[in-house]
């Protein structure tokens, strides 16, 4: 038989190499991780690793071909997973358009040079970076912005942008067109847009940016006025409580995106990175010590609600300043949101700035006060990492995320789930694709509580078999099978492979020993 060759596989020798010299040091067992480490460059079972890949504004794709584009896609994917991320979050909605076939909206300008004009030859972008994803194991979140119409409201608009077709839905503010969050026709609107991704589309969560509102620009007033009169003042909200009405055209949004979801694929997550202060001091006292803008008060996104309603899976604040910032200090912003988020409702992750953490000289004591206080992080940008800006990806391949992690476990909407059931046996076999580990394929692609990727651990004659270190962790993938590397004649692994679920679960271990 002929298989594709597991994405990863090429460095498994390395790999193996440090587990034994793991080994070496550790013959006598490794026990499990029972409290989470604070030092970032200890390994941990579960975290939550991403990176934001953003479309808007970037010629990278419209520039190439498919093919060129596909290969930049996929070299992309495949390095943030060299360098231990396990979720990408990819701009798929940036401003009413598309960076996947929709019957609804125009293909984006970002893609093919010219909104609405499909690309030649066709491909489906989003489609193609989530099979990228988990082929290695990773997670594909589909970001969209929900309410931004375009970046520049005197750009050509093709003839199905939603602003075209329904021009009374959209305001202009400044040089930038907003969906109006105040006529109930846009909530209708968005759901119909989420809901055809969902059910087109094999993604695991779906992500909205901190773009609710637009960001206030001195002196320019946003000029809902006319949606206040016809929906706000006829519900019973009074003129000096526009905002409360704001806040609240927002939370019926994200309550009705989560309904969207639920109705949908329970199982698909929803989350959400808020502006990185919530409400400074000043204004409230169970506010942060910061004196910016609040997402609360400015953006009317009151994310702290949505929590508790239990309406988002996860948040990720964009906490983008350095530690020590007198306006917006990260410590205090990371303990403060590690406070006050009841992370049983929504796990929460910190939205880290590489450019100003590396010219901060901060990594470290950044991402020890993330581990402190949160279940993982993101970085904005991708890019960024991609480009190892002044060493920022060799750092984190070398010594923070030299060991890869699961994402956190979850039980989603759905209630209590179970883990899936183990594998029954695993074959080792020697073909034309090589020598290699074989076990039948137990997913089931309507069933999130099957198995729908695998794991496969590798410890040495001789080391405790432990799952919960992940310095024994060779790959995650969705292929029932692995390539064993070459290793010494006379040496001895004993090989496990796990079956997770869409939550995350993990189930029991089935091992087979290897004599090379």
């Amino acid at each position: 038989m002929h298989l594709r060759l597991p994405f990863g596989a090429h460095y498994t020798v390395r790999l193996l190499a440090a587990v034994a010299s793991l080994w070496l040091v550790t013959s006598c067992g490794i026990a499990p991780h029972e409290v989470r480490p604070t030092d970032p460059k200890q390994p941990v079972k579960r975290e939550f690793r991403g990176a934001w890949l953003p479309t808007i504004y970037r010629s990278d794709y419209a520039s190439r071909s498919r093919d060129e584009a596909r290969e930049l896609l996929a070299n992309r994917i495949a390095l943030l997973q060299r360098l231990g991320c396990n979720a990408v979050i990819f701009q798929v909605r940036a401003e009413g358009d598309a960076f996947y076939q929709s019957d609804y909206e125009p293909w984006s300008k970002y893609l093919t040079g010219k909104q609405g004009q499909a690309p030649d030859p066709s491909w489906d972008p989003l489609g193609f970076v989530i099979e990228e994803c988990h082929a290695r194991g990773m997670e594909l979140h589909a970001w969209v912005n929900p309410y931004r119409g375009a970046g520049n409201a005197d750009a050509y608009l093709a003839p199905n942008h939603p602003a075209k077709k329904f021009p009374d839905l959209f305001i202009r503010y400044g040089k930038q067109l907003y969906m109006d969050p105040g006529n109930p026709q846009s909530v209708r609107y968005i759901c119909s847009i989420v809901r055809d991704i969902i059910q087109r589309y094999d993604i695991d969560a779906l992500h909205f940016d901190d773009y609710f509102y637009p960001y206030p620009k001195d002196g320019m007033e946003f000029d809902d006025e006319e949606s206040f009169s016809r929906f706000g003042l006829t519900a019973g909200y009074r003129p000096e409580q526009k905002n409360s009405w704001r806040r609240e055209n927002v939370n019926h949004l994200i309550y009705s995106v989560r309904q969207t979801i639920l109705e949908t694929k329970p199982w698909v997550r929803f989350g959400i990175s808020p502006f990185g202060i919530y409400r400074n001091a000043t204004s409230s006292s169970k506010g942060s010590k910061t004196a910016g803008l609040q997402t609360y008060d400015d953006l009317h996104a009151d994310v702290l609600h949505w929590v508790q309603k239990g309406w988002v899976d996860y948040i990720i604040p964009q906490v983008y300043w350095n530690i020590g910032h007198q306006v917006a200090d990260y410590a205090e912003l990371t303990k403060w949101w590690g406070k006050h988020t009841p992370q049983a409702k929504a796990q929460l992750y910190i939205g880290q700035h590489a450019l100003r953490t590396m010219d901060g000289n901060q990594l470290e004591d950044k991402l020890a006060l993330s581990r402190k206080w949160t279940s993982g992080n993101s970085w904005w940008s991708g890019e960024d990492l991609l480009k190892n800006y002044k060493g920022l990806g060799d750092s984190l391949l070398n010594t923070y995320q030299s060991y890869r992690a699961l994402l956190p476990e979850v039980h989603g909407a759905l209630g209590k789930t179970k883990a899936p059931a183990a594998i029954k046996l695993i074959l080792e076999d020697t073909n034309e694709d090589g020598h290699m580990l074989l076990w039948d394929d137990y997913r089931e692609p309507s069933d999130p509580e099957s198995a729908f990727y695998y794991a496969v651990y590798a410890f040495p004659e001789g080391t405790r078999q432990d799952i919960s270190d992940t310095r024994y962790l060779l790959s995650v993938s969705n292929n029932p099978y692995f390539i064993l590397p070459s290793m010494e004649r006379g040496t001895t692994y004993h090989y496990l492979v796990t079956a997770i679920n869409r939550f995350w679960q993990e189930s029991k271990p089935t091992s087979i020993r290897i004599r090379y």
